[in-house]
């Protein structure tokens, strides 16, 4: 079973991941308690987007 991704699932992840950045720059800056989960929310958006490359499907 082959998943074919569209135009726009690939803008959505790429969204996603560059919210997430912003988050976790900002949890860095605040130095809030929330800090935590929002490097294991990066991490996670980092594993989709490399997932997405070794596929060959691209950012």
């Amino acid at each position: 079973m082959k998943l074919v991704w569209t135009r726009t699932e690939g803008a959505m992840l790429y969204t996603i991941a560059i919210v997430l950045l912003i988050l976790w720059l900002l949890g860095l800056v605040t130095s809030t308690t929330l800090g935590g989960f929002i490097h294991i929310l990066l991490v996670i958006a980092l594993v989709v987007v490399l997932l997405r490359v070794i596929s060959g499907r691209g950012i």
